[in-house]
């Protein structure tokens, strides 16, 4: 990372800056623009151009499908925390950004995962074929922009299921490609939470037809919540060079990413004895976490194979640390009308993952020492000698420095440390070749691909459960049984640990895909077009997972080692090879140069995933989705809207989760709904832009997603559950920028503001415990002059209140005990950011 870095400070001290320009080589994006045009205008034709999920590059008004197009420009005037939160500017994906830096939650319209199937791509390839890796996904956890970002275009239902496996969506990350004009700049944030970023980006010309493009960023936060230790520290570099060919061009890349991003998880925010008691002069609702620095050496324990204890000692500080390396090759090529194209991307890296992981409701501190007292007593005590009664300490001190529970909020609390390593890798290649054919009634576009990859990984997961007390970086406690004369005999617990390696699990996978895909344009007649593709893929899964079983690491001073999971020795091999089947139909009407409509239907099917012959008796099922499309657009010089209505069917949908079982400590408790699942509504995405000083933007979702024909095998009632809100997922969110514009001398003041709402939603599948609605405000004042641009954003103004997520772990079946959640994610509190940057 070090040599990375100096290379491209080195590079950026010398080289001059450049104009970028967008990777891909049709001739309509790399189209010159008029020089007589000013930079505004520029930017507005730049960001018009769509190549996602098309054949060849095209005006975002002449798609027939719902896309967005966010240039380096407008993320800038939006100015996320993450990625999550630029997505969440678009119509039809919800997002929960409250989990830190990186991979947050996302959910296109009303899919009940955690993705939503959003494909995250650069520059048309996934850095990673599956959605999901070991406890990282290849969209926000892979993905970062920076200003190699030349832009991100976002395409929602549509033809994605054709240019991307398993995809609903499609994010295209679409990176800086150096041309004949130089440009660099150079960009420097600090933020009241302890964060120091720099950004660099340099690219231009440096031969006959040759260009390149470098930039990265290096960054460290303390973070939104106090952890107690830094939140983010780490950075990426990336780079390219390209050269124009005669009829194409070729182009080589480079990315290498190493950061370390801290995961925040729910933390309990009201007294579970009395739900209207808040916890906040405990656990500060804003800045408050779980996370603390008592967990930077926690020591897993747990039997290998032979029989021999193992020990590692791991730190939370290193929380998602993600290192990988990526290079591409892109070329393409015009032969007499046959645009052939090649991409090939190659992906090593490794994945360690450290988090605190939320479980059970707080509980007061005299009945959870209740639970043990029998075991203890029986553990401990001896006739002559028996356990009096157990007592609360701080971990570590042997029972000598006593920690009364009673004299903060009468609550302790357990939760779940969960360590796991992975190595991967993927390496995927798309070739294509699009060609137009006049006939006598009507012109096709027809492209036809091919695409492959190889991809695995290995993997390593332990959980086990620790206890701790109930405020902001809470310390460790362990629960002591001592003798009538105080003297200690034995501990529940073993340096706040409270059930050693609850869960253990190792393996490793190897896949191979091979997909066709054909798509056809056929423009009928002057402002008629059909359009229709197929894509057949083929999978073949090879693995094997180390089985484990119940052990007790005959510790006599503790009972935290009396059932913990160690390996067999034992292993069991599986094989798969799953297929899917997806296809799009779509008609596109233009009434004219402003006004149209078009309508579409798109089959998805998702294959059961890597993991499955890496896992012991994992869940097999294929997930359908068909997706139906109806949109009208109008788009002006001062004005565009698009409004797109959709209707989604889940069949079969598999709602069935795995609950954390207090009594174990494992996530053993399957509560099984199968089933559909449905989501219906409206996406709205408009500008306005009566004036040069003035424009509002903003997107608006309103929908209805619900459970439906639900049926379950383990006595839950699904009638209860049927024509229920999809747990986590509102019937109304949405934002509303606006933007002033006013002339300070020779430069420019933008004052922006950001005003976002999510309306209610559950955590559990009977709707019993609701996530309130909340809304947001949030604010930037820009001023640019000459190359100089200074920017000042806040968030989260008034320091609103609002939880995601809920507790996963436990509440999905029967709520929070609670008619509103009383543990969950909350928002972050107000946080301001300075931006200064220079461009040259």
């Amino acid at each position: 990372m070090q040599l990375a870095v100096s290379g491209l400070a080195l590079n950026a001290a010398w080289l001059h800056g450049a104009q970028a320009q967008t990777m891909e080589a049709q001739p309509v994006a790399n189209a010159p623009v008029e020089a007589a045009q000013t930079a505004e205008e520029e930017d507005a034709v730049e960001s018009d151009i769509i190549v996602t999920g098309a054949a060849r590059a095209q005006r975002r008004f002449d798609v027939s499908y719902a896309v967005n197009s966010l240039s380096q420009d407008e993320i800038q005037r939006i100015a996320p925390k993450n990625f999550a939160e630029l997505l969440g500017t678009v119509p039809g994906i919800q997002v929960e950004a409250t989990g830190g830096e990186v991979q947050n939650i996302t959910r296109v319209r009303g899919i009940p995962t955690d993705r939503g199937y959003l494909i995250f791509q650069q520059d048309g390839l996934p850095l990673y074929h599956e959605i999901d890796g070991v406890f990282f996904n290849s969209g926000e956890g892979m993905h970062r922009f920076d200003l190699m970002t030349e832009r991100v275009e976002v395409v929602r239902g549509g033809p994605a299921p054709i240019y991307a496996s398993s995809a609903a969506a499609i994010a295209n990350n679409i990176t800086v490609t150096g041309s004949d004009v130089p440009r660099g700049k150079a960009q420097v944030t600090l933020g009241d939470t302890g964060l120091y970023r720099l950004d660099l980006m340099q690219s231009g010309p440096i031969g006959e037809n040759t260009y390149f493009a470098i930039g990265g960023f290096l960054r460290q936060h303390d973070g939104y919540r106090d952890s107690g230790f830094p939140s983010d520290k780490g950075g990426q570099i990336r780079a390219n060079l390209k050269h124009d060919l005669a009829n194409g061009s070729i182009k080589v890349s480079a990315m290498y990413v190493n950061d370390h991003n801290i995961f925040y998880l729910p933390i309990p925010v009201a007294d579970p004895r009395d739900p209207s008691a808040s916890l906040d002069s405990f656990l500060d609702y804003h800045r408050g976490t779980l996370n603390s620095p008592a967990l930077r050496d926690v020591n897993i324990k747990y039997r290998d194979g032979a029989g021999v204890l193992q020990s590692q000692s791991r730190d939370l500080a290193d929380g998602r640390h993600m290192r990988f390396f990526n290079a591409g090759l892109d070329w393409d090529g015009d032969f007499g009308g046959w645009l052939v194209a090649a991409k090939l991307g190659v992906t090593k890296g490794k994945s360690s993952f450290d988090a605190f992981y939320s479980t059970t409701n707080p509980v007061d501190a005299n009945t959870f020492a209740a639970r043990y007292t029998s075991a203890a007593g029986t553990a401990f005590g001896t006739a002559a000698n028996p356990v009096a009664r157990l007592g609360y300490a701080i971990a570590g001190t042997n029972g000598a420095t006593a920690y009364d529970p009673y004299a903060d909020s009468g609550l302790i609390l357990s939760g779940q440390y969960r360590a796991v390593e992975a190595d991967f890798y993927s390496s995927q290649a798309d070739l294509s070749v699009t060609r137009k054919f006049e006939t006598g009634f009507g012109t096709h576009d027809v492209r036809v691909g091919a695409y492959g990859s190889a991809y695995g990984n290995t993997s390593f997961i332990a959980y086990q459960d620790m206890l701790i007390e109930l405020r902001g970086q809470p310390r460790t406690i362990d629960l002591v049984a001592y003798s009538a004369t105080g003297t200690v005999l034995g501990s529940v617990t073993q340096n706040g640990v409270l059930r050693y390696t609850t869960t253990l699990n190792q393996g490793e996978a190897d896949g191979k895909v091979l997909a066709l895909y054909a798509n056809d344009t056929w423009d009928v007649f002057d402002g008629l077009r059909l359009d229709a593709g197929i894509r057949q893929e083929w999978y073949d899964y090879q693995g094997f997972a180390l089985l484990s079983g119940n052990a007790n690491l005959a510790d006599p001073t503790t009972l935290a080692d009396d059932a913990t999971r160690a390996f067999t020795g034992a292993s069991v091999a599986s094989e798969l090879k799953p297929s899917a089947t997806n296809w799009t139909v779509g008609i596109n009407y233009d009434f004219g140069a402003n006004f149209g409509t078009y309508g579409r239907i798109s089959n998805l099917e998702v294959p059961p995933q890597l993991g499955v012959v890496s896992s012991i008796n994992p869940a097999i099922l294929k997930t359908r989705a068909r997706q139906y499309e109806v949109g009208l657009k109008a788009s002006f010089d001062m004005a565009s809207l698009y409004v797109t209505g959709f209707y989604t069917k889940f069949d079969p949908f598999n709602a069935s989760f795995v609950a954390f079982n207090p009594e174990t400590g494992r996530n053993d408790q399957v509560v099984p709904f199968i089933g559909e699942a449905v989501a219906k509504g409206i996406e709205i995405d408009g500008r306005l832009k009566p004036a040069r000083w003035f424009e509002l933007a903003g997107a608006v979702t309103v929908a209805d997603p619900q459970y439906r024909n639900l049926a379950n095998n383990s006595g839950a009632d699904p009638s209860a559950v049927n024509g229920n809100q999809i747990i986590r997922e509102p019937k109304f969110f949405g934002n509303i920028r606006p933007t002033f514009r006013v002339p300070v001398g020779t430069g420019t003041l933008d004052i922006a503001g950001r005003f976002d709402w999510q309306g209610r939603r559950y955590v559990d599948l009977f709707n019993l415990t609701a996530l309130p609605a909340f809304q947001t405000l949030g604010a930037s004042a820009s001023l640019t002059l000459d190359q100089w641009r200074f920017q000042v954003v806040g968030d989260n103004l008034t320091n609103a209140r609002g939880l995601t997520e809920g507790n996963p772990r436990t509440d999905q079946l029967g709520g929070q005990g609670a008619s509103d959640a009383i543990y969950g994610r909350p928002l972050f509190g107000r946080n301001f950011r300075l931006v200064v940057s220079r461009e040259w």
